[in-house]
């Protein structure tokens, strides 16, 4: 158990509203995993970001990127933010899993399509609360949607051989 040192944004699980922990409120910290932690505060779930964790007294992940003076969005850094973000109960990120199927961008304006592992996945909403959360920290993203897209259904060829070796599916 914790206690927020200061107001912490989180995320309510499943539903991925966003809410704020309050300071001075006592959290119990349920799941790190993914530079993320997943919480509880008076009966309810939460999600906390990795780089909001030193609002509850935790080692904060740190994710920078390139400054590159031009006002534009790189897809390069969108793809380096979307490899932060971890499935909740498979350590991989979205990307090595293959969940990212297409990435846009108007001006500054960031559209992801991507996939769940089943489309039942009560993570869902977290899932993409977390891409919007992390992508939103992209230089000059202006603002970021999410399509939930379940054509082609995913499968684990989609995941990268370095993802099939790590949850143990290559063979």
């Amino acid at each position: 158990m914790v206690v927020a040192q200061q107001e912490c944004p989180a995320r309510a699980v499943p539903s991925g509203v966003p809410t704020m922990i309050p300071a001075g409120s006592f959290v119990t910290i349920n799941q790190a995993l993914g530079g993320n932690y997943t919480v509880t505060l008076n009966g309810n779930m939460l999600r906390v970001d990795g780089t909001d964790a030193s609002a509850l007294g935790l080692e904060t992940e740190v994710i920078e990127f390139e400054q590159r003076g031009d006002g534009l969005v790189h897809e390069d850094q969108i793809r380096q933010a979307l490899k932060t973000i971890y499935d909740p109960e498979i350590p991989i990120n979205l990307l090595d899993l293959g969940l990212i199927y297409g990435i846009d961008i108007d001006a500054h304006a960031v559209t992801i399509r991507m996939t769940l592992t089943a489309p039942t996945c009560g993570m869902g909403p977290v899932l993409v609360s977390d891409v919007k959360y992390r992508v939103a920290k992209v230089p000059n993203v202006a603002s970021v949607e999410v399509e939930l897209v379940f054509d082609p259904p995913w499968h684990k060829d989609m995941m990268t051989e370095e993802a099939q070796l790590e949850a143990g599916l290559f063979f």
